[in-house]
């Protein structure tokens, strides 16, 4: 594993745990250049997946990228990265178990919705407003109008 600090590729682990949910390996390395110090995690990943944009283009799904967009959605909100990270995980298993190689970003988006509007109601109204598309501040209004109809019933 390349040192991120000084790109040394020689690095020892010192520590591996499993991690709270046990979908992941923690690994505690240091490198033996710099004595930089830095986590590492190892997940299963099943198989590749592609991911179907609304364009039709397809491109390689990137757990990163999923991390990333949810924690932009997340930011300045006081939510624990542990629920965070079980979150992005159950995403995952749950497009790995469709058992299929092909996903429509579409899909994607519908999971992370639902799990953010478990999680926290700011970044869910957030996300939706990129994943919906939001062009007004209308949008946001009708939006949390149909939000409030649902929970009434």
């Amino acid at each position: 594993m390349r040192c991120p600090y000084c790109s040394n590729l020689d690095t020892q682990v010192k520590d591996s745990r499993p991690t709270e949910d046990s979908n992941s390996i923690r690994r505690r390395r240091i490198c033996a250049d710099c004595g930089g110090r830095f986590t590492t995690f190892e997940r299963v990943q099943l198989r590749d997946l592609i991911v179907v944009k609304k364009s039709g283009r397809k491109v390689v799904f990137e757990r990163e990228k999923l991390a990333r967009s949810v924690n932009t959605a997340l930011r300045k909100r006081s939510v624990e990265s542990e629920r965070v990270e079980r979150m992005i995980s159950g995403i995952v298993r749950q497009l790995e178990s469709l058992g299929e190689v092909e996903i429509a970003s579409e899909q994607i988006g519908a999971y992370v919705m639902d799990g953010l509007k478990g999680l926290d109601d700011v970044a869910f109204v957030r996300f939706a407003s990129v994943y919906k598309n939001f062009s007004a501040a209308e949008d946001f209004v009708s939006f949390l109008a149909a939000l409030d109809d649902d929970d009434q019933r």
